[in-house]
């Protein structure tokens, strides 16, 4: 399936009637084709609309009402033009019981198809498996086998652990002395809620549709594996192990790929994302940069020691640090990574200083060469590219 476009799979995909091992191989495919996610977000888009369009309920009276409205119309004597409207020459009435069969059985498929689109929607659960220990769903003890619902809690003592299957896009596992809660599960959107403890998902689902929230920032999947942590004063920490992660809180978001990390604190949200190998003097510093309260004094120091404790793979820090800074602090950001990894000839100093969109975009697409683990940047490996001094072009 991965090898061709997956269009007349999507409408099945969205309402969640693939097969898990189906489900996957859809969602592999939206991860790298930008022509089968762009008609996914279009389906996914009817769905979400169509799922706030709001359900009432027929009268008793309806089916009783349309029952003598066709007799009274069977009933009347025909008119002379109507009389052999057939070619064999039947009459209206010799068609009744043809008639009242077809009528009963479009009303049969109407309540059948109803019957299943309720049966789908009212049960909104995920199954939850014992790993170890006595995890438990709100009061009830989870023996082998159990259910997650929309709003309920659960949670595992010192000694307990669990996995979710989050519907058919991935699964989740919990952590001992973990509290988690299912928010929200739906074909446009699942949803946890972390409020304490530590959880490993892996997710094969087109970028955003699973999320986390934790007190301090919301986790939205990008097609991935990590764990987030959450302590007792609601900070988080993520770390991705494959594919990538957006930790956002309101307009602040840092994209985490695979290899590194990132925190964030109650009232401030994401820090700046970091690969696990970087320094310990880096990573302490942009801790202290991220979240503590400092002069600018103070700041223009730490953050000279983040400039010089990065490496080429650290252009990962510092392409966010230019969102995070001003002035003088974000020229001094823009020289190092350009002077590290040098940017594209449409890239202009002029237009990253004034956080051009397209520009840096552009850019971080040539810097993903070397997050990915790659030893260095090769400047060769960049076409069109130009050196940059520190102090300008």
């Amino acid at each position: 399936m991965v090898s061709k476009h997956v269009n007349e799979e999507l409408s099945a995909y969205c309402n969640g009637e693939l097969t898990a091992s189906e489900s996957q191989q859809v969602a592999e495919h939206l991860i790298g084709c930008t022509q089968c996610r762009a008609d996914f977000e279009q389906i996914k888009l009817g769905v979400k609309l169509a799922g706030q369009i709001p359900q009432l309920a027929a009268p008793a009276s309806l089916w009783t009402n349309i029952e003598a409205q066709l007799d009274a119309q069977l009933d009347a004597p025909p008119k002379a033009s109507e009389q052999f409207s057939r070619k064999d020459g039947q009459t209206r009435s010799s068609w009744r019981p043809w008639f009242a069969a077809v009528a009963a059985g479009l009303i049969l498929a109407i309540g059948i198809g109803a019957f299943l689109i309720y049966t789908r929607e009212s049960r909104p659960f995920w199954e939850v498996a014992r790993l170890d220990g006595a995890p438990r769903v709100g009061s009830s003890r989870i023996s082998d086998k159990g259910q997650l619902a929309v709003g309920e809690w659960l949670e595992t003592d010192g000694a307990s652990r669990a996995q979710i299957e989050v519907a058919s896009i991935g699964h989740v596992e919990v952590d001992p002395n973990t509290r988690v809660r299912l928010v929200e599960t739906k074909p446009t959107e699942h949803r946890l809620e972390l409020a304490r403890g530590r959880m490993s998902a892996k997710i094969w689902a087109p970028p955003r549709l699973f999320f986390v929230n934790t007190p301090s920032g919301v986790a939205a999947d990008l097609g991935c594996a990590y764990t987030l942590e959450v302590d007792d004063r609601g900070a988080s920490l993520l770390k991705v192990t494959s594919g990538w992660v957006a930790l956002q809180l309101r307009e602040i978001e840092s994209i985490v790929p695979a290899g590194a990390s990132c925190a964030t604190r109650p009232g401030i949200g994401p820090g700046t994302p970091y690969f696990e190998d970087a320094s310990e003097t880096l990573k302490a510093a942009l801790a202290k940069l991220d979240f503590d309260e400092l002069t600018e004094d103070q700041r223009a120091a730490v953050l000279n020691q983040v400039i010089a404790g990065s490496r080429p793979r650290d252009t990962l820090t510092l392409w966010h640090l230019m969102y995070r800074v001003h002035g003088p602090q974000r020229e001094r950001v823009f020289e190092r990574m350009a002077l590290l990894a040098p940017p594209p000839k449409e890239v202009t100093r002029d237009g990253c200083l004034r956080l051009d969109e397209k520009m840096l975009h552009l850019w971080k697409g040539y810097l993903e060469n070397s997050w990915s683990g790659n030893s260095g940047f090769k400047k060769a490996s960049v076409k069109g590219s130009k050196p940059w001094t520190l102090g300008g072009q």
